[in-house]
């Protein structure tokens, strides 16, 4: 599994990767999680606003941050 967390760099940024994180962990699933900050990179997937949580090629939250719940219902968690 995939996990890319798009945005910028911004505060809500590094929650979401905080949130995906702490979710894997809590649900002892391994994935790759990648940041993508590169603004064209994000277009590329799909996402026009940021934060962004895209698994494996799948566009799973835009625009906000995801709860823990959220993330670990996406993983099987």
């Amino acid at each position: 599994m995939e996990i890319k967390v798009c945005g910028p760099g911004c505060a809500k940024c590094h929650e979401t990767e905080r949130v995906v994180r702490e979710a894997l962990v809590e649900a002892g699933v391994t994935a790759r999680v990648v940041k993508v900050s590169d603004f064209n990179e994000i277009a590329k997937l799909g996402v026009f606003t940021t934060p962004a949580v895209v698994i494996d090629g799948q566009i799973k939250c835009s625009g906000k941050t995801p709860t823990k719940k959220e993330v670990l219902a996406w993983i099987g968690g």
